[in-house]
């Protein structure tokens, strides 16, 4: 599968972005899927994740309430879709969206448990 990630872009502390990730083939519901992020100098780290069905979403603890992942499964939209609120300086990072073929549980965590990724969207945020 191949994921191409847009909306990301410069806004101001406290704005909102929406970013989404288009992917291609018949099968995207058969993927959980992710968004991680990567600040300059430092590591890649995991945002959020949904199910295969979208009924079941993880965040991590710094965008929880601010972050909502969701996904269009319906009328080959075959995308998943990150609306940030409350953007603080410290999401500024390039964002990339993942699919798993995870085979044992709903929910894919970990950066290793993820098959395919996007290119990446910045997101900057300004003070």
């Amino acid at each position: 599968v191949q994921l191409q990630a847009s909306g990301g872009g410069l806004v101001q502390a406290g704005g909102s972005l929406r970013l989404s990730c288009a992917a291609s083939g018949r099968t995207f519901s058969t993927y959980p899927m992710g968004w991680f992020r990567q600040a300059p100098g430092k590591e890649r780290e995991f945002v959020a994740a949904i199910s295969r069905s979208g009924e079941s979403t993880y965040y991590r603890h710094s965008v929880e309430g601010r972050f909502t992942i969701s996904r269009d499964n319906a009328n080959a939209k075959n995308t998943v879709y990150l609306q940030m609120n409350s953007l603080k300086p410290e999401d500024t990072a390039v964002y990339y969206c993942a699919a798993s073929k995870l085979r044992i549980g709903v929910l894919a965590i970990g950066d290793y448990e993820y098959d395919y990724w996007g290119q990446g969207t910045h997101v900057t945020v300004s003070s």
